[in-house]
């Protein structure tokens, strides 16, 4: 076939989804794409979307992975509503996406995978592709599968290997759409498998320049899209992910307290990664302990943290359950430790690939006894790395455990994150003390009311700290009434004072006006765009994203009495809300709750709030 000729249309922002069998590569070919987008200099940010099921049967619904990435000229906030670009590999991708794509959008399809066998085993009762489901889409019908294979059959790669490159093939096509350079999906492939499988690497940029090469044949492909580099932003940059971004965030915190960070963890969905990175790190001064399970991997947290290391544990929300009586020796003990939740839909094993903000009672007060914790939460995947790092800075400084809320779509999602220089970072200090001063286990600094800090082995400094009740200033086992309750209300006061050293709230937006949205942790990308695009209207709504939960900053009751109305959304039945009506109950609160596993949407945020400024 011969070229075309071609339309090239500058856009501002254009979203693209991946989806496919699990075994497909579209995580792969997402984070190819993002990479490549992140150096052309385009804003993005993306959002996996697993499925939940291990081993869910080929070409189902069930077994669908997907991958969504915004790119966009300008500010990019969120991963975008509604699909510009859909590529799926066979019918149930197609099913499974439908409902996300805009009118009219792009869905590049790999013909070979849609036949009878397949329809049937998505759940269509006819050919998809003839029953008018497609119709007003702009359609590509790829030979996908047979044109991978075909492009790498003198390479001498087995058959499986062959068809596992067809995902570079589909890449290859959105690289020509979109007018990517081909050599920043090369090198992505060389130095993923380039040192150890030099003959796959080979295969995999084949098949790529394939694709590349296919789309520029075919007349359905007929306006190619530019989307130019973002302006005005300075700095180092790369594309990363919560988790990483998470482990990261902790290291930096370790360096500039100058001690070693250990974790103790144990693997699970979606939490992982933060473990699996930061085992790579012992040139850091990383140590890593994976437990046989989450009650082992926080005690030998907690025993590091005695023992004067950073001490961190990692989970998602069954193994913050399972942590529970731990943290509460941790409280008792007054040891610093950073408990991270990568929240995600429950109950019990519940959508553990899928978000949900529902642990946030739990990391309140899912522990016997009063057992206050600082509890702080993650916005943007980049901004784990900075909410980390205060995780880090305040449970060292206070001397209380600190947990830190993220979730499955933070984790897994990513934009770009501006490179601190870590010696420029705020300095960490811990409340040691040095051999052979007089020393009590619970004296405090008169400030924080922190109780300062002595490791094992410091000449002098023999103490005894333990799970049972402790004697104000001494350390002495207690069962003295009047000390239990005066060591519940000073824990409680420590905790509260962590608020002198937290940011006030700021809002976004105008200070005053008729409506206040109120959101927390992971909302926040499709709060502040609604509000946004609200605010351009003219209307006047502002927005107040909660990163600092207990304590709330000081400015709170302020903020929310300069606004007429106020709506809390939130990823579950209403727990922030709730937490809002016992500490500030002189409000009137609106909610808004979305519990489907998945993301607000712009779209239905600004149709809630419209409703709500003309009632």
């Amino acid at each position: 076939m011969s070229k075309k000729t071609s339309k090239v249309i500058e856009v501002d922002a254009i979203v693209v989804k991946f989806a496919g069998d699990s075994g497909d590569g579209m995580q792969l070919s997402g984070s190819q794409f993002s990479d490549t987008s992140a150096f052309a200099g385009n804003d993005l940010s993306t959002f996996p979307d697993y499925p939940s099921e291990i081993r869910a049967p080929q070409g189902t619904v069930a077994g669908v992975s997907g991958f969504q990435l915004h790119i966009g000229h300008k500010e990019i906030d969120t991963p975008g509503d509604l699909a510009d670009v859909l590529v799926a590999m066979n019918p149930a991708a197609l099913k499974a996406n439908m409902k996300w794509v805009k009118s009219g959008a792009t869905i590049i399809i790999d013909i070979d995978n849609f036949d009878n066998k397949y329809y049937k085993k998505a759940g269509y009762i006819e050919d998809p592709l003839g029953d008018g489901t497609l119709d007003g889409y702009n359609v590509v019908k790829a030979p996908i599968s047979q044109l991978s294979k075909s492009s790498v059959k003198d390479l001498g790669v087995d058959s499986k290997s062959a068809e596992r490159t067809k995902n570079q093939f589909a890449l290859g096509i959105l690289y020509w759409l979109f007018n990517k350079d081909l050599k920043f999906g090369e090198e992505f492939i060389e130095n993923k498998f380039g040192s150890k499988k030099p003959l796959l690497a080979e295969a995999n940029k084949r098949v790529l320049r394939a694709g590349y090469n296919y789309a520029e044949t075919v007349e359905a492909l007929h306006t190619t899209y530019q989307i130019n580099p973002i302006k005005n932003r300075k700095g180092r940059f790369r594309n990363i992910t919560g988790n990483i971004a998470t482990a990261w965030g902790l290291m930096a915190a370790a360096e500039r307290a100058g001690m070693e960070l250990f974790l103790g963890s144990y693997p699970i969905t979606p939490a992982s990664e933060i473990l699996q990175e930061l085992s790579n790190m012992k040139h850091f001064r990383v140590k890593t302990f994976q437990a046989e399970d989450e009650i082992a991997g926080i005690n030998a947290a907690i025993g590091a943290s005695f023992a004067g290391d950073f001490a961190v544990t990692s989970t998602s929300g069954p193994g913050l359950a399972l942590k529970g009586e731990a943290i509460g020796l941790a409280v008792i003990t007054e040891l610093p430790l950073v408990i991270i939740d990568v929240q995600r839909g429950g109950p019990a094993t519940g959508l553990p690939t899928k978000l949900e903000q529902a642990d946030l009672m739990q990391a309140l007060y899912g522990r016997n006894g009063e057992s206050p914790c600082v509890v702080i939460a993650a916005s943007t995947p980049a901004n784990c790395f900075h909410y980390a790092f205060m995780a880090g800075k305040i449970t060292l400084e206070h001397m209380t455990p600190v947990i830190l809320l993220t979730d499955g779509y933070l984790a897994n999602g990513s934009e770009l994150w501006n490179i601190p220089v870590i010696k420029n970072m705020p300095e960490i200090n811990p409340p040691f003390v040095e051999d052979n001063t007089e020393y009590q286990p619970y004296e405090r600094n008169k400030d924080n009311l922190a109780r300062y800090w002595a490791l094992p082995g410091q000449e002098g400094l023999r103490h005894r700290i333990g799970g049972l009740e402790k004697e104000d200033i001494t350390g002495n086992v207690s069962h003295n009434p009047l000390n239990h309750e005066r060591m519940v209300h000073l824990r409680e006061e420590k905790v509260q004072k962590v608020a002198d050293v937290i940011p006030e709230i700021k809002v976004s937006g105008e200070e005053s006006g008729d409506l206040l949205v109120v959101g927390w942790g992971g909302t926040y990308g499709a709060l502040v765009s609604a509000v946004k695009d609200m605010q351009e209207e003219g209307k006047k709504v502002s927005l107040a994203q909660f990163n600092y939960i207990k304590p709330l900053p000081k400015n709170t009751a302020e903020v929310f009495g300069r606004f007429k109305k106020i709506i809390v959304c939130e990823l579950n039945m209403g727990q922030f809300v709730n937490y809002l009506r016992m500490n500030l109950p002189e409000f009137d609160y609106l909610q808004y709750n979305k519990i489907q596993g998945l993301p607000f949407m712009i779209s239905e945020l600004k149709e809630k709030i419209n409703k709500i400024l003309e009632g």
